[in-house]
């Protein structure tokens, strides 16, 4: 049985976000002194008393007003409504109770679901009873003053809550892989995460920038679970300035952090960017695996020889990710979009695997038989000792030599060709340690290396 489900309502600006954070006991959410920073509906994991729960941050209603976003952000809003167990009508103590709260009141009284009123920014308790008096007149039941930033009132109206909940049996222990979806502005992530889940889960517009925090949404196929981050456009950094966009790419860059697998974006219309470049500079740096997904491919006109053209671009503009799959798709038509999460299985899999030290010192065997380790102008010759896998995620291989520059980068290469070849490793970066004999005297007194190499 899923989690309940706990919606978020209010107007913009009445400090939703902050309200979010303080129930799932983080910073997820953006907070930012600006209207309008939440569009899409986002799900946070909760938890109060021995209750679990999911929280769904939603975007400012407003209504009489069909300008850019808001006839979307309502349409999110009220979808989560429909799936909600209970609600929280969010409003401004401070403020007081304004047109705009009776408008959304009335309407939210129409609603099937429980509505439960939080009067937020009363930061004391005497001041939050006179505040909280004011919104009787919304006609929702009990107003409850709160404080989001300082936590005060919040458990009252929280116990309150859980009635509201129905019992929720003990979930099935299932692997969850967490799949973030990157790229530039406008390359249809959201229409991607939209495609996977089969609903309108991000708000989709050819304006750039729509996506402002991370989304995520859940998926379940074959007995495994995708958690589906969708992320804000990434621009070049001298186009963004301090504000809400800054806070998105941060949290855009975060959600890269905490992947398994990244999807990287492509627009098929526009081709692979130095933006594009950069983005997987950063993947391969923060060791995630990768699926290059190139979208929009039905905007392509194609004939026999268009897909062999478009992949020898990718393998001159993406020549050091030659590793990664990639898949083309398209989010609008759904066209190939289910074969995704074959590629995200393989490259999870790759990126968590482990090779035997026998395994591994067969291939550098037959590596330095076919190509001996080059000699310096002294004469002395490079060796190559032994080999092992010291970690995963990504997969990490420590080579003991006798010295490391006797290496120089052609060879260093070779090698690592060398374990592509023999070993596979789709989808995901390895990385190679060179590590000389004073390496190898300090390690002996390291448990964690010694440990690492046992295994």
């Amino acid at each position: 049985m899923a989690l309940p489900i706990v919606a978020i309502i209010g107007r913009p600006n009445v400090g939703k976000s902050t309200f979010v954070n303080r129930l799932v006991g983080g910073k997820d959410a953006i907070v930012h002194d600006e209207p309008g920073v939440t569009r899409d509906r986002t799900y946070k994991p909760a938890f109060w008393c021995d209750r679990e729960f999911q929280v769904v941050d939603t975007g400012g209603i407003v209504f009489d007003d069909d300008t850019e976003f808001l006839p979307y952000i309502r349409e999110q809003a009220f979808t989560a409504l429909q799936e909600a167990s209970v609600a929280i009508f969010v409003v401004d103590g401070q403020q007081g109770a304004t047109t705009a709260d009776l408008e959304l009141a009335e309407w939210l009284r129409h609603q099937a679901v429980p509505i439960l009123v939080a009067v937020n920014k009363c930061e004391s308790i005497e001041q939050g009873l006179a505040q909280a008096g004011e919104f009787w007149s919304l006609g929702l039941g009990e107003p409850y003053p709160v404080s989001s930033i300082h936590g005060s009132g919040v458990g009252d109206l929280l116990d309150v809550m859980l009635t509201h909940l129905p019992e929720t049996s003990e979930l099935p222990d299932i692997e969850e892989i967490k799949v973030a979806i990157i790229g530039r502005p406008n390359v249809g992530k959201s229409s991607l995460l939209n495609a996977f889940v089969g609903e309108n889960r991000a708000i989709v517009s050819p304006i750039s920038g729509t996506t402002r925090d991370t989304i995520d949404m859940l998926v379940e196929r074959d007995g495994k679970r995708y958690r589906l981050v969708d992320t804000a456009g990434i621009r070049k950094k001298k186009h963004i300035d301090y504000g809400t966009e800054f806070f998105s790419i941060n949290r855009a860059f975060k959600a890269i952090r905490r992947a398994d697998v990244v999807l990287m974006t492509i627009d098929a219309v526009d081709g692979i960017t130095e933006q594009d470049q950069k983005l997987m500079g950063r993947i391969i740096d923060d060791g995630r695996a990768c699926v290059i997904v190139i979208n929009k491919w039905d905007a392509i006109e194609k004939d026999t020889y268009t897909i062999n053209e478009y992949n020898r671009k990718i393998d001159d503009k993406f020549y050091y990710v030659s590793w990664a799959p990639r898949i083309y798709v398209s989010a609008l038509t759904g066209q190939r979009v289910p074969k995704i999460l074959d590629s995200v299985d393989l490259a999870y899999s790759e990126h968590r695997r482990r090779v035997t030290t026998s395994v591994i010192n067969e291939v550098i065997e037959d590596a330095v038989m076919w190509k001996s380790p080059p000699t310096n102008r002294q004469g002395r010759q490079g060796k190559i000792y032994y080999g092992t896998q010291v970690r995963a995620e990504p997969p990490t291989i420590a080579l003991f030599v006798n010295d490391p520059k006797r290496f120089g980068d052609n060879y260093r290469r070779y090698i690592e060709r060398q374990f592509r070849e023999q070993l596979g490793f789709v989808g995901t970066p390895i990385r190679v340690l060179w590590r000389g004999k004073k390496s190898r005297e300090s390690d002996r007194d390291t448990p964690s290396l010694n440990r690492a190499l046992r295994t």
